[in-house]
């Protein structure tokens, strides 16, 4: 059951599915803003500063590591198990027609794992990158099931409305959940706790609040069947890799969603690798503190809100394509200006986070629904897969440059301004792609604009 049986369910059923859906970004995204762009990158980076060597190494499985380059080398790594596990689940999610068991697993695994990370203290650096590997990869597959929805619940003409308000909710949720983190973080001598223990409930806190609103939409989502014949008979794990390789092969038949995939894969590998460095560049390069940095994220939250809506509003008029593109020249400004950004100029850099909290949600949003346009109706889980290996799968090219830009340099500013390459090229790539075209080519019909 595809686009049609979305056109054609009762609104009362449609929309409450749709409320449903939302809540999953409002679940999920705490972890992104709290643990990976806020406490993690910075508090691991400490305990890793305080086991390493006298030369600042560390030897994670005997492999030398500069203390400073771990966190994006974890993430990097998370990344690289999240390729091996999307598209397997995706193609298992289409062959049964069974989203919401998959979805639950996924969320769940990286709660866990979140909510361990109050156990990471001490020297517990290999510790502290193993949570993340495990939690931004069960993140990564449960975004596959989680957008693979959208089509299968949202018209064409409502769809960039539809992703818009998921990521506002997202957006809204983090911003809540920063101030908590803020006032515990701040105020964490008056509550007789270490500023390490207050570290450590607030990433523990990410997946409590992940596993807490996981329920709502597995409530309110509801699994379509697969179609007849769907379905193989042979094993599960067999036929995952046969589905896979069928999945690669009908894309090729599709070269124009490909080409808009290879453009996203450019401009999202620059946009993940500044959400989850930018207080790593700030408490590192620009000598913020981590109270700082906390109000410089909840503005970027509180912003992107507006920015999610704002955007989608914005496609309307002018289309998808064209609203994506502007975000994409305001990115690349936004590095520049990073760059040469002073030490110790908080101001600057509330501005800097004001910038991007306006493209943030509405490119990530618009992104999203633009490719469900593209995607053909029965193979939403195993299309949205490729996209999210473009969207966290293969975004470990931006996080590993960064690692061995400061590993080899020392320096953060270089690292920073070399990821406005990403968003150049994904703007000449995105703008060469004819979206109506590629729309028509997947079988759907072609919103009035795009």
């Amino acid at each position: 059951m595809g686009r049609a049986a979305a056109q054609a369910a009762p609104d009362a059923d449609r929309r409450r599915e749709q409320r449903g859906w939302y809540f999953y970004d409002f679940a999920c995204s705490v972890y992104s803003t709290t643990v990976l762009t806020v406490f993690l990158g910075p508090y691991l980076t400490a305990i890793a500063k305080d086991a390493a060597d006298a030369d600042g190494f560390v030897h994670p499985l005997g492999v030398p590591v500069r203390a400073g380059s771990l966190f994006a080398y974890a993430v990097s790594a998370s990344v690289v198990l999240a390729v091996v596990l999307m598209p397997m689940v995706g193609a298992a999610a289409d062959r049964t027609g069974r989203k919401k068991p998959l979805l639950a697993a996924a969320a769940y695994t990286g709660a866990a794992a979140t909510a361990g990370m109050f156990f990471l203290d001490g020297h517990r650096y290999l510790l502290g990158a193993v949570l993340l590997i495990v939690a931004n990869a069960a993140l990564s597959v449960s975004m596959v099931l989680y957008n693979a929805y959208l089509p299968q619940i949202a018209g064409p003409e409502e769809r960039d409305r539809v992703s818009s308000r998921g990521w506002a909710f997202g957006y809204t949720a983090g911003a809540f959940v920063l101030v908590l983190n803020l006032i515990l973080y701040s105020g964490h001598d008056s509550f007789g706790l270490s500023e390490g223990t207050a570290v450590r409930i607030c990433l523990a806190s990410a997946g409590v609040w992940w596993g807490a609103f996981t329920l709502v939409p597995l409530r309110r989502l509801r699994d379509r069947r697969a179609p007849a014949g769907h379905v193989p008979a042979e094993g599960k794990v067999g036929a995952g890799w046969r589905q896979l390789v069928a999945t690669l092969r009908d894309m090729r038949a599709r070269p124009l969603t490909l080409a808009f995939l290879l453009a996203y894969l450019i401009y999202n590998d620059g946009v993940q690798t500044v959400i989850s460095q930018a207080s790593l560049y700030g408490s590192e390069e620009l000598g913020l503190d981590q109270n700082t940095l906390i109000v410089a994220v909840l503005l970027v939250q509180v912003l992107a809100v507006a920015g999610a809506l704002g955007m989608g509003r914005l496609a309307q008029t002018y289309g998808a394509k064209r609203t994506i593109l502007a975000s994409l020249a305001v990115w690349a400004l936004i590095l520049g200006t990073g760059y040469f950004l002073p030490a110790h100029s908080p101001a600057l850099f509330f501005v800097l986070a004001a910038a991007i909290g306006t493209v943030l949600g509405g490119s990530q949003a618009l992104s999203r629904s633009l490719f469900s346009h593209m995607v053909p109706s029965g193979k939403e889980a195993e299309y949205f897969s490729a996209y999210e290996m473009s969207d966290r799968g293969l975004s470990w090219l931006g996080p590993l440059v960064f690692g061995l830009a400061y590993q080899l340099t020392g320096s953060y500013r270089d690292a920073i301004i070399s990821l406005v390459i990403f968003f150049g090229v994904g703007f000449v790539l995105l703008a060469r792609v004819p979206v109506r075209a590629a729309v028509a080519a997947a079988g759907n019909p072609v919103p009035a604009r795009i």
